[in-house]
């Protein structure tokens, strides 16, 4: 069954007869078409790509043969357009992404429709579940998608080669962001995934630290980086030492490595997510880390960077099923001091395996 039409159950299911997906990454999911103005708009009858003439020859292009989906550039305003759709399929529950649609275009959309279909003819209160329903979707990638995220770590993979060549003490945090942005857009990334973290000596025990002006000195420098392929994610993180790593910081970084070796053979089909996390946390702290690996070991990646499922010790009684794409991210941060994460993408396979996708090296690199 193809996605749309799982999508199309599943709102059945909960009682909406149609939906409106405001949300780039769940048009894509959908139809296929990246595009960045517009709406797609399903219902128990079809499918509609809502956009306009700067994206009519590329929507032709990429759903031209698609029997599941119909173009339309609105005659008139875009809501009322839709309200029009909506009549002639005789739709009279709209189910709208609720974790996406602002207040003030809710507003718009639920008054257009009262207004041109009449205030007793349409639902467009009780949502609640459009956006619920796509996460419930995007968790399991199917063959194609999971062919994608490989391609966009491939970009990834091949960016860090590239950036250990050029690795100096002449560069600064934001010239080692800027190098792999650049290498990853010219090898064929969409763009990227996320904001790029380089930070080098005592930022580089900041988790989500922002590249700064400060040239690159002796000590760590974490990159966490990833390209978008397709709309499709990629997610990796390195820590390499400028200069000499002195025996603390030799034992800080095998005590992560070990520890991302270990949750990594440890994740199995059915494992509870939550013990995945426990297996490099227990780890940390068992060496004399213990509070400072604050965050969970991983999340999904798809077409957004951060997806369910977690692991973490969060995640309830979630487990790895085939089609999960997670990362492994295990790190030690001492602050005011230094930090080290390496992260890795992983997939339970269609045979119940786990495969790791990632393939930069990981042991201690001093440049």
């Amino acid at each position: 069954m193809s996605k749309l039409n799982k999508f199309r159950a599943k709102l059945t299911e909960r009682g909406f007869d149609s939906a409106l997906i405001s949300s780039k990454a769940n048009q894509i999911y959908l139809s296929n078409f990246n595009f960045d103005d517009g709406f797609v708009l399903v219902t128990a009858k079809k499918a509609y790509v809502m956009t306009d003439s700067r994206y009519e020859e590329v929507a032709h292009k990429t759903l031209d043969g698609n029997p599941d989906f119909e173009i339309v550039l609105p005659k008139k305003r875009m809501f009322a357009e839709i309200a029009d759709i909506i009549k002639n399929d005789g739709c009279s529950r709209v189910a709208f992404e609720e974790s996406d649609l602002t207040v003030e275009l809710y507003g718009r959309f639920s008054q257009t429709l009262k207004s041109e279909l009449g205030e007793d003819s349409i639902d467009v209160k009780e949502s609640g579940v459009c956006s619920a329903i796509l996460v419930e979707l995007r968790i399991t990638k199917d063959e194609g998608e999971i062919e994608l995220i490989k391609k966009a770590q491939a970009i990834t993979d091949a960016a860090f080669a590239h950036v250990l060549g050029v690795l100096s003490t002449d560069m600064t945090e934001i010239d080692v962001a800027l190098e792999l942005e650049n290498f990853m857009r010219k090898s064929g990334a969409d763009g990227l995934a996320f904001d790029t973290i380089a930070v080098n000596a005592e930022n580089s025990s900041l988790p989500h630290g922002v590249p700064s002006t400060a040239k690159l000195k002796n000590g760590f420098l974490t990159m966490d980086f990833g390209a978008r392929y397709k709309g499709y994610c990629s997610d990796m993180t390195r820590t390499v030492c400028i200069g000499k790593a002195d025996a603390d910081m030799k034992k800080l970084y095998n005590t992560v490595l070990e520890a991302q070796k270990m949750a990594i053979e440890a994740a199995e089909f059915g494992k509870l997510c939550k013990d995945i996390d426990a297996v490099a946390r227990n780890h940390i702290y068992s060496n004399g880390y213990e509070g400072c690996f604050g965050h969970g070991l991983g999340h999904g990646v798809g077409l957004y960077i951060h997806e369910a499922p977690r692991l973490s010790t969060g995640a309830g009684e979630e487990t790895l099923k085939v089609g999960h794409v997670v990362t492994v991210e295990p790190g030690i941060y001492l602050p005011g001091k230094y930090g080290c994460r390496i992260e890795d993408m992983i997939v339970c396979m269609p045979d119940k395996s786990i495969a790791d996708i990632t393939n930069s090296p990981k042991e201690l690199i001093e440049i």
